[in-house]
């Protein structure tokens, strides 16, 4: 990407022909025809055309063919978010080689507390190993677990709309399903929420589906219905501390946790649902190479790359720090772990981690936040993990039983601004449509130590928002 930098800012002017040679068939080509092919080259390609002379180095700044290249690498969702959330005056074009740059070149982001406790509105109580979800520009809090152990059955929605910075107005839904639980998992398919397994305050593991669906009213009212899955006489080991996502618009993947008597799982299942979401099937996932059992570790799905691992805890109790890839050979799922070099992360930073939260940003990368390590110590740092630096033929020729692949530099350390979050673990976040936008709710923090408490902690109920700060010519996202 470097070479993108220094071909943005080259005053080049390479003569498309050399000596008394006949200019090449490219030259000949109209406008709208060179356009339709540069849209599809890979960056490093389209600098190196860029290079060749004036006309073409004209033609690859174009901020028209930026965008279709931005909604090539991050989805047209996002780049449409991104182009209704800015005040475009006069329909003015956004600078999107500009936005593509500062996204590829990301180093910082900005925090602000989204939650007043001293205020009169209704808030979520402090809890840790709840869910988090974006949906129909609503967050979807439900369940976790609080002081003395206890289980929440209690669903909060929020709506966020085109305000980003207000303090937000919670709706509390008294749906009384599903059952109090902590530890579950809950993902987004479409317009509906799908929440699977979790622990209760008896220590009860569970194996059921849900489908949640958040309806809106012209006033703003907020309905959530929850309904139990058919998934017929097959579904997952009773489990909680697990990780899900989903893989596409009606398939749920689910891996690890724990079951019963504190066991770790290292299986892989597969949920297809039906179109209406009124049923699913469960299969599991056997594959060679597998990642090991652990729990409180993630999964994010990136589109055209595949779903991603991340940390956990171990069998052992030791805390992790490998990173898995899901991909799609051959029509089959096939995990694949993604090799690193521990030497290319800055000294006197321990990567190991359980407990984080790890959330597909702009740019198809995932932003790791927070966890603890092995002795407990929580985090407030912020990561970026960008597995698309595998190179696309080491990817291709790599065997998918072998040991795995090698990535380079693909992780990055990010500097936090405003005001930054606490040390935390067990939290949870979510991103909107655009990708530019982080939410980080509750989680367990460090506290005062009283004589009571053995490890002086406490569980959160503050609301954060965690921005990508991109600066545009006409305003910041």
């Amino acid at each position: 990407m470097t070479t993108f930098f220094m071909a943005e800012t080259s005053t080049s002017t390479t003569s498309s022909s050399i000596g008394s040679s006949p200019p090449p068939p490219i030259v000949k080509l109209a406008q709208d025809q060179l356009f339709t092919i540069l849209v599809l080259l890979p960056i490093d390609s389209l600098i190196s055309f860029a290079r060749t002379c004036k006309r073409f180095r004209s033609l690859t700044s174009s901020d028209t063919l930026w965008e279709s290249i931005c909604r090539r690498e991050w989805g047209s969702t996002s780049v449409d978010v991104l182009k209704s959330s800015i005040n475009s005056k006069n329909n003015q074009q956004l600078p999107w080689m500009r936005l593509y740059k500062q996204v590829s070149q990301l180093d910082s982001v900005s925090c602000h507390k989204l939650s007043d406790p001293d205020s009169e509105l209704m808030l979520p109580s402090p809890r840790a190993s709840h869910c988090l979800n974006f949906v129909s520009d609503c967050l979807v809090l439900f369940g976790g677990g609080c002081e003395g152990g206890r289980d929440l059955d209690d669903t909060w929605v929020a709506y966020i709309g085109n305000d980003f910075q207000r303090m937000l107005k919670w709706q509390k839904v008294n749906s009384g399903i599903p059952n109090g639980r902590f530890g579950h998992t809950c993902i987004v398919i479409g317009d509906y929420l799908v929440l699977f397994g979790g622990i209760n305050d008896r220590g009860m593991r569970h194996n059921d589906t849900w489908v949640g669906k958040v309806v809106l009213s012209e006033n703003l009212g907020i309905t959530l219905s929850w309904r139990l899955l058919d998934v017929r006489s097959i579904a997952p080991p009773p489990r909680g501390a697990h990780a899900a996502c989903c893989i596409d618009k009606s398939t749920m993947v689910i891996h690890g946790g724990i079951g019963l008597y504190g066991r770790r799982w290292g299986d892989t299942w597969i949920l297809e649902l039906s179109e209406n979401l009124c049923s699913g099937t469960w299969r599991e996932l056997v594959t060679h190479p597998s990642p090991p059992a652990r729990s409180g570790h993630t999964l994010t799905c990136i589109e055209r790359t595949g779903t991603v691992l991340f940390g956990g805890r171990g069998s052992g109790y030791d805390v992790l720090h490998d990173v898995w890839l899901l991909q799609v050979s051959e029509e089959h799922l096939k995990w694949i772990q993604i090799l690193y070099n521990l030497e290319d992360i800055p000294a006197g930073v321990a990567l190991p981690r359980v407990g984080h939260s790890a959330t597909l940003i702009l740019g198809g990368r995932l932003l790791i936040y927070g966890g603890e390590d092995s002795q407990r110590h929580r985090k407030d740092d912020f990561w970026v993990l960008d597995v698309r630096r595998i190179p696309s033929n080491e990817a291709q020729s790599t065997p998918l039983n072998s040991r795995g692949l090698q990535a380079n530099n693909m992780w990055k350390m990010l500097e936090a601004k405003g005001c930054k979050p606490s040390r935390r673990s067990f939290h949870r976040a979510c991103a909107d449509h655009s990708g530019c936008r982080l939410y980080i709710f509750g989680g367990m923090v460090d506290g005062l130590l009283q004589p009571a408490e053995a490890y002086g902690l406490r569980f959160d109920g503050e609301l954060f928002l965690v921005k990508l700060e991109l600066e545009t010519n006409i305003a910041r996202c």
